[in-house]
């Protein structure tokens, strides 16, 4: 495949996939408000959204102070920044337009169609209390585009490339929805075992589609602890780490050459740690550090995946 197409294509599925991502973490944040607390918390709460997602400093050059209504416009609609929700889904139309003739109709309508239908939507038409209505519509429109793809593409390299983009940004995100909601944890472990705030685990677990997994899984009180197990090393939970690099693993198996034996090793590498990692062993050696180190891995994996296979190693 050339690494041109290849480029494009990989780049297509992680913004489709990073748009969804985004509107899973505002809306458990949107849920999360909800609660009774101090202006303070939800200032906090939001301050941090925007760090995780690094996209803090530049909201504050153009923004006094942090506020749930800002950044919820900023990250959904700011046309000035690159990362948001609606610049995700264009920047994914426009790498699909470069590949028109790689994919199928189908694929091509839908992220055309998703295009067009948010230039309909407008921050000063979604109401605070239809927000979460568009966050649904964004994951819905990311299933369906995931769906169309496996359902009608050809089975070959082309679709190994478009896998490829999704499951590295789904790790990403994954680790950063964690390490935002973890933060408060520092490095007592004995915490984890504290199953109050149910409200608050019960809707991190929502954000990422995994409560009904929890509940078959575990059968018992939400605990951080098991948050934490489920959401990293759990390969049969679709949203995990371990199921991510998994198949980031097998794709690079795939469609190694001969640039790839250090990517391939590193992939394996991280593979490795979710696959045979424990969870007790992660939390005293410190969950914040370890999700550090992992995004650190995943950052370098995707640039060293750019220099292997794609046009340039674009920024993320």
């Amino acid at each position: 495949m050339l690494s041109r197409t290849a480029d494009h294509l990989y780049w297509m599925a992680r913004y489709t996939e990073r748009a969804e991502n985004l509107a899973r973490m505002l809306d458990v944040n949107c849920r999360m408000t909800l609660l009774r607390q101090e202006d303070e918390a939800v200032r906090r709460r939001w301050t941090s959204t925007l760090a995780i997602v690094g996209q803090l400093q530049p909201f504050l050059l153009t923004h006094q102070s942090v506020s749930q209504p800002a950044a919820i416009d900023w990250i959904s609609f700011e046309p000035a920044n690159p990362g948001s929700i609606e610049q995700c889904l264009d920047r994914a139309r426009q790498n699909a337009h470069a590949v028109r003739g790689t994919l199928t109709s189908e694929t091509w309508e839908t992220l055309n169609a998703t295009w067009l239908e948010i230039r309909g939507f407008r921050r000063d038409s979604v109401s605070v209390q239809g927000i979460t209505n568009f966050f649904e519509w964004v994951k819905f429109r990311s299933h369906l585009a995931r769906g169309v793809i496996e359902g009608t593409m050809l089975h070959d390299d082309a679709l190994d490339f478009t896998r490829l983009g999704t499951y590295l940004e789904r790790a990403d995100n994954t680790a950063r929805i964690l390490d935002a909601h973890f933060a408060s944890f520092a490095d007592d472990a004995s915490k984890y075992d504290d199953a109050a705030d149910y409200y608050e685990w019960s809707a991190l677990l929502r954000s990422v589609s995994a409560f009904e997994i929890y509940r078959k899984v575990y059968r018992d009180v939400i605990t951080p602890r098991r948050v934490a197990e489920l959401l990293m090393l759990r390969d049969g939970m679709p949203r995990s780490l371990h199921h991510s690099m998994s198949r980031v693993h097998a794709i690079l198996v795939k469609v190694a050459n001969v640039r790839s034996v250090e990517t391939l090793r590193r992939a394996g590498e991280i593979q490795a740690s979710l696959q045979y990692g424990r969870i007790d062993e992660v939390l005293t050696s410190g969950l914040g550090r370890y999700l550090e180190e992992f995004l650190n891995k995943t950052s370098d994996l995707g640039a060293r995946i750019g220099e292997d296979f794609l046009v340039s190693a674009a920024t993320v």
